[in-house]
C-alpha cells in the first residue's frame, strides 16, 4: 500500500517521537564509476526484513529536510588540526537548507552542546559555525559518548531525514560509554552516520578506534572517509554533504515482534533499465525494543 506523500512524511517524521512501528531506511544509490544515481521510482526497489519482502509504505528521493548534528572532537590531539577542522565545518554546513534543523556537540574529557542551552537547533548555519570557531581544543577524547549524546538529541528533531557528522582524529580515552553501547542507540534510530577522520600520523591504539568509526558509519549506511593529505579534507567533506542529500528514504511498517530486544537485518535491491549494475549501501539492520545507554547532561555531566 502506498502512502500519500504528505502522510508519509509525517509518520517519518514521528518515528521515534510517538513510538510507530515505522522502520525507516536511508538508501544510497551509485553506479559502477561511484556515482550517486537520482531520480529512480519506487518501483525500483525491494526491501527485505531478515531475508521476508516487506510493501515499501513511505518513499522519498532528493534534497529533503535533515535534522543534522555535528559531533566534533576538541580534545587537545585536534589543537593543530583546528584550522582543518574549521574549513571541513564549513563545507559540511554550506548546503544545508532554510528548513534544516542544525546542531552541534563538542566533546573532550567531557561532551557539551554549542548552542546555547535554550536553544535545541537552528537554521542558522553561520551562527553555528562561529559557535564551533570559538571552542577550545583541551582534554581527553570522549568520542563514544559524544556521538551517543547525538544520536538521543536527534531524537528531538521533526525534519524527514536524521543524520550525525563525526570530525574527529580517532581513539577513545574518556568516555563513559561503551562502543557497543552506542552500536545499540544507532540500531534503535533512523541516524544515518559519517565521519571525517583527521587523523594525521596516528598511532596503532587510534588506528584501531578509527576501524571502529568505520563500522560504526558502515551499519547505519553512512561513510567514514579519512583524508590523505590536507587538501583531501574539504572535497572529502562536500561528498559527504551530497550524498547525504541524494539518499532515497524508505519505510515500511514491520510486523509484530513482541518484548525484547532484538536485531533484524535489512536488504535493499535496487534494478533499473539503462543503469547497468548498481551499488546500494543502507543500514545494516534495526532494533527492536529499547535499550538505553546512561544519559549525559547538556553540562557534559
Amino acid at each position: 500500500m502506498r502512502i500519500p506523500l504528505l502522510v508519509g512524511l509525517v509518520l517519518l517524521q514521528a518515528v521515534i517521537h510517538v513510538q510507530t512501528k515505522l522502520v525507516v531506511v536511508p538508501v544510497s544509490v551509485t553506479d559502477g564509476q561511484g556515482r550517486s544515481v537520482g531520480g529512480l521510482s519506487q518501483d525500483s526497489f525491494q526491501l527485505f526484513d531478515n531475508g521476508q519482502p516487506r510493501p515499501i509504505a513511505v518513499f522519498h528521493r532528493g534534497n529533503v529536510p535533515v535534522t543534522l548534528g555535528l559531533i566534533i572532537d576538541r580534545s587537545q590531539s585536534m589543537r593543530p588540526k583546528t584550522a582543518a577542522l574549521l574549513g571541513v565545518v564549513t563545507a559540511l554546513l554550506y548546503p544545508s537548507r532554510p528548513d534544516d534543523e542544525l546542531f552541534a556537540v563538542d566533546f573532550n574529557d567531557r561532551v557539551s552542546y554549542a548552542l546555547p542551552a535554550d536553544q535545541s537547533f537552528t537554521s542558522d548555519r553561520a551562527a553555528l559555525g562561529s559557535a564551533l570557531a570559538a571552542a577550545r581544543a583541551e582534554g581527553r577524547t570522549a568520542l563514544y559518548d559524544g556521538v551517543a549524546e547525538g544520536l538521543r538529541h536527534l531524537q528531538n528533531g521533526h525534519a524527514g531525514k536524521h543524520a550525525l557528522i563525526v570530525v574527529s582524529d580517532g581513539g577513545d580515552n574518556a568516555s563513559r560509554q561503551t562502543y557497543d553501547q552506542v552500536l545499540a542507540l544507532a540500531r534503535q534510530s533512523d541516524a544515518v552516520i559519517y565521519a571525517i577522520g583527521l587523523l594525521g600520523h596516528s598511532v596503532a591504539e587510534e588506528e584501531e578506534d578509527a576501524d571502529l568509526l568505520r563500522r560504526l558509519c558502515r551499519d547505519t549506511g553512512g561513510l567514514a572517509l579519512f583524508p590523505k593529505t590536507p587538501e583531501e579534507n574539504v572535497p572529502l567533506a562536500i561528498q559527504i554533504a551530497r550524498d547525504l542529500r541524494e539518499q532515497y528514504t524508505l519505510g515500511f511498517v514491520p510486523p509484530d515482534h513482541g518484548k525484547g530486544t532484538a536485531f533484524r537485518r535489512l536488504e535493499v535491491r535496487v534494478t533499473a533499465t539503462g543503469h547497468g549494475r548498481l551499488h546500494v549501501r543502507t543500514r545494516a539492520g534495526y532494533a527492536t525494543g529499547e535499550e538505553k545507554a546512561p544519559t549525559i547532561d547538556r553540562d557534559g555531566r
